[in-house]
C-alpha cells in the first residue's frame, strides 16, 4: 500500500526532475554592420537553458547582455550575470537563449557596437547591429526539432533592453513582445552620470521605434540609475507611445546603497513578479 507520505516524495522526486535545467553551448555564425557600413563575420558564442521536462516545442527567449565603454570590461563579458534569470525564465517553459555579441568575451572581434564620440553619436546602426545578431540566434534555433517556430520573446538590459525595443520596431515574425531593462544609450555613471551623451538623439531614436513597434514591450527601470537618472527614461517612453509603440513602464524606487541601473542583476526578486504578470499576458505561466 502506499502511503500518503510515500506519494508526497515521489511527487517531490519528480517536481525535480522537471525542473533540471540543461545547459548547451552552440555557436551561431553573424554578419553585422557598423557604423561605417563595415561588415564583420563571425560565430557568436550562445548559451542555450532549458528544463528537460518542459512541454516541445519549446517557446523561444533571447535574453541580451549590456555594453560598457571600457575594452577590459567588454573583453570580459560572460552568461554568468545572466544565468540565474536564465534559469528562472525556463520555468515558463522557454529555452532561453544568452548570446556574447561580437566584440564581446568569447566571442571577441571588433567593436562593431560603437557609436561614435560623445558629440556625434550614431545610435540606429549600433542597435541594428545587436538586433541583427538577436535575429539570427532565432533563425538558427528555430531550426531545431524541439523549438516552436511562431513562439519567441526578446529581452535584454542596458545595451540589450534598448535591442529589445529595436527588434520590437521591426516586428519578426514569431516575436509576441519584448522586455526592456534600464535600456539607453551613451551613459557613463563615473564621467557623465545621469547624463547620457546624445539625448536629442537618443529621443528620437525611441520615437522611431514607437512608429513601428505594435508587439507588447514592457520598460523597466529604477529611480537612481546612474546612467539615465529618473527622467530621462520617462521621457523616451512618451515619445515612443506618442509616435504609436505599444508598451508599459514600470517604474521602480531606488535601489539602496547601489546604482539602480544593476536592478537587473541585483534586485531580481523585486522585478520578477511585474515580468511574470507581462509574460502571463502574452501566454506564459510558471509550471
Amino acid at each position: 500500500m502506499v502511503t500518503a507520505r510515500a506519494l508526497l516524495l515521489l511527487a517531490l522526486v519528480a517536481g525535480a526532475a522537471q525542473a533540471h535545467v540543461t545547459v548547451e553551448q552552440v555557436t551561431v555564425p553573424v554578419k553585422v554592420l557598423n557604423v561605417y557600413g563595415k561588415e564583420t563575420e563571425r560565430d557568436i558564442r550562445v548559451s542555450l537553458y532549458y528544463e528537460s521536462g518542459a512541454p516541445k516545442p519549446y517557446p523561444l527567449l533571447v535574453l541580451n547582455h549590456g555594453r560598457s565603454s571600457k575594452a577590459t570590461v567588454r573583453a570580459a563579458v560572460t552568461p554568468k550575470p545572466y544565468e540565474a534569470a536564465a534559469r528562472w525564465l525556463t520555468g515558463f517553459g522557454f529555452l532561453v537563449a544568452v548570446p556574447v555579441r561580437v566584440g564581446y568575451g568569447a566571442t571577441g572581434g571588433d567593436d562593431v557596437e560603437d557609436s561614435g564620440g560623445c558629440g556625434n553619436k550614431q545610435y540606429p546602426p549600433v542597435y541594428l547591429a545587436s538586433a541583427a545578431q538577436t535575429l539570427a540566434v532565432l533563425e538558427m534555433l528555430r531550426k531545431r526539432g524541439d523549438t516552436a517556430k511562431d513562439r519567441a520573446v526578446v529581452m535584454g538590459q542596458s545595451f540589450g533592453g534598448t535591442t529589445a525595443l529595436t527588434i520590437a520596431s521591426q516586428m519578426p515574425v514569431g516575436v509576441q513582445g519584448t522586455i526592456n531593462f534600464a535600456g539607453g544609450g551613451g551613459g557613463n555613471p563615473e564621467d557623465r552620470p545621469e547624463n547620457p551623451c546624445g539625448q536629442a538623439r537618443l529621443r528620437e531614436l525611441f520615437a522611431g521605434y514607437g512608429k513601428t513597434a505594435r508587439i507588447p514591450t514592457l520598460w523597466i527601470y529604477s529611480a537612481n540609475d546612474r546612467y539615465w537618472g529618473p527622467k530621462l527614461p520617462v521621457e523616451w517612453f512618451d515619445a515612443f507611445r506618442a509616435a504609436g509603440g505599444v508598451g508599459e513602464y514600470a517604474g521602480f524606487p531606488p535601489v539602496e546603497g547601489a546604482d539602480g541601473h544593476l536592478f537587473f542583476s541585483r534586485k531580481s526578486d523585486l522585478w520578477r513578479p511585474r515580468v511574470q504578470e507581462f509574460l502571463k499576458g502574452l501566454g506564459y505561466t510558471r509550471q
